[in-house]
């Protein structure tokens, strides 16, 4: 996982998604848009990284987290304010829709 990201597990999702902005993507190893999300997400957590933390949670491996936001179906990327769920993104999307949606809750010019 690249530097600037963070491997979300069960154990620590309740106190890394606590404070601040969060992006979460929930993924799974076998899933093939959650392949093709991976680095769109990356990108991301590079891009953004002095005002948002950004992560992966696999779903397999991490259920109990998966189950508590209602992830049903993966790709899922949820941003979190202060512990709270403020947008959820469901399916492979697009760097710009990602961003749209950072856009209401992050203070940055898209490039």
């Amino acid at each position: 996982m690249a530097g600037s990201m963070v491997e979300f597990t069960d154990a620590n999702f309740q106190q890394e998604t606590s404070e601040g902005l969060v992006l979460v993507d929930f993924w799974a190893p076998w899933c093939g848009p959650c392949r093709m999300v991976g680095p769109v997400i990356e990108q991301i957590a590079g891009e953004y990284a002095d005002t948002l933390k950004v992560g992966k949670l696999n779903v397999d491996d991490h259920q109990q987290s998966a189950m508590s936001f209602r992830v049903m179906s993966i790709p899922t990327v949820i941003l979190f304010k202060d512990g709270q769920p403020v947008e959820t993104m469901v399916g492979a999307m697009p760097k710009s829709a990602y961003e749209a949606k950072l856009a209401k809750h992050v203070p940055r010019a898209v490039n």
